[in-house]
Order: structure tokens, then sequence, then C-alpha cells
């Protein structure tokens, strides 16, 4: 279920709390939980809806600018269902949490055995070490870069990165990856730690910006969101390369942060 950035920030401020949808079947479940660049937000109700049945109330919780509005987005799909799904923002992303908790040495054992696991049951050989390795080496490189160092086809590689993810061992930027210091704890075991680039203070640019407004910031030397903070709305469009989705998703970032653009 996609949500548009603006959305998210609302649901999270507790200002929107509805959605409504026009679909074939229901594409979400009570209780589902979605991650999303704001952290969780859960599914609390899916209902038939019928457009004569919504009423303003409806319109102001789904962030709507009018009723008028609500019913003419959902008209433009009259071959569908409308659904309304009720949200409410569930915390932050718990992955995002783990990945700064250092393991001890039983913990650093456990996930060892589980990456052995990995390799032993993958259909194209041990992959774990390597590509802890290679993320470390090479931070904030893209996907298809990486990949092509290991010997391996972009989208399986990128598919094995998201298992070491759920264990809060790698980070995915707006552009590449990192290793988290719970990934770094565990790459080192056994061996003396290596030698890193100390790490930026600030939160980093979020990934849905996309990669040409990640480049034109970072061009900028803008890296973090604290950093795009100082800047005015039409400073950060002048910037080529970051265009009208990008600002909307940095809005809804500095939001989730409570910042927000100068001026």
């Amino acid at each position: 279920m996609m949500i548009r950035p603006a959305e998210l920030a609302a649901i999270r401020a507790g200002e929107v709390d509805l959605a409504f949808r026009r679909w074939d079947r229901p594409r979400v479940r009570v209780g589902t939980r979605m991650r999303t660049a704001v952290g969780l937000v859960e599914v609390t109700s899916v209902e038939p809806v019928t457009l004569s049945a919504l009423r303003a109330d409806d319109a102001r919780r789904a962030g709507a600018a009018s009723l008028a509005a609500l019913r003419e987005g959902l008209a433009a799909r009259p071959g569908r269902t409308a659904y309304r799904v009720g949200l409410r923002y569930a915390g932050p992303d718990p992955r995002a949490q783990l990945r700064e908790q250092v393991p001890d040495a039983a913990e650093i054992e456990r996930l060892r055995a589980w990456l052995d696991r990995l390799d032993a049951a993958s259909p194209h050989g041990p992959w774990t070490r390597a590509t802890l390795e290679v993320i470390d080496a090479h931070p904030e490189v893209r996907a298809p870069e990486l990949a092509a160092r290991l010997g391996r086809e972009t989208l399986s590689w990128k598919a094995d990165v998201r298992k070491l993810k759920e264990k809060g061992l790698t980070e995915s930027l707006a552009i590449g990856y990192r290793l988290s210091p719970r990934g770094e704890a565990v790459l080192d075991h056994g061996g003396p730690p290596r030698e890193r680039a100390p790490r930026q203070d600030g939160t980093p640019l979020p990934r849905e910006i996309g990669a040409p407004a990640t480049r034109a910031l970072r061009g900028a030397g803008l890296t973090t969101l604290e950093a795009v903070a100082g800047l005015t709305e039409d400073e950060l469009r002048a910037l080529h390369g970051v265009g009208p989705m990008a600002v909307d998703r940095l809005r809804a970032a500095l939001a989730a942060l409570g910042l927000g653009l100068r001026g």
C-alpha cells in the first residue's frame, strides 16, 4: 500500500488516520504493520465503502482538501471497490533500533551461526561474509556495482542483503549501504577492529528521495537531514536533480525529526 510522504508525516503526527483506496480486493489486512520512511504504520480497519456514504469527517481524517476532492479522486477508478482503511503510527522501525545495539560475545556467536546456516542453504554458495566485507569496504556504493564485484546478479544479491538488514547488520542509504555498528561487531569478531572512517553526525538522507536528488545534495555539501533543514524551499528546488517529489519526501523526513525547511 503506497502512502505519500506528506500523508506519512501526518499519520506520524496523529493528524491523519484514514486512507481511501480503489482495489479489486483488499491489499492489506487488519494488524498489518507497514515499514515506511517515518516508521511503522499499522492497519486498524479495512472496509468497503460507497462514495455516497462518505462524509466531511472522512475527508478531514484522510487529509483530503475537501469531501468533493476525496470523492473525485476515488471516482477516477470506478471499476473497483472503494475501501476505507484505518491507520495509526505504531512507532519507529525496530530495525533502526537494532542496528545500534552492539551484541555481546554470546550474541555474536549466535549471529555468526545464523550466517553459517544462510551460507549452507544458499544455491550460489557462501555469500554472507563476502557481502558484509564488500559493503564495509565500499559504503555508499550502488548495489549493481557491489554485486558485480562479487560476480552476483543484482536482484538476487539485493534479496540476500535484505536478510542481513532484518538482523540489523546493514543499513540501506540513499545510495548504497553501510554496515551498522552491530554489523561491524559481527564482522570484526575474532580479529582486530578494522580501520573505518568516522561515522558522520546527523541523520542520513532518506533513500526515498532518489539517486539524482541525493547526488545533487551531496554535491552541495548537504549530507544529512539536519543540513537540509538549513535551506529554504527555493534554495532546495534550485539544486539540479531535486524535483517536487524529492522535496515532498524531504519534508516528510524532516517532519519525522521535528524539523522543517527554513523560512
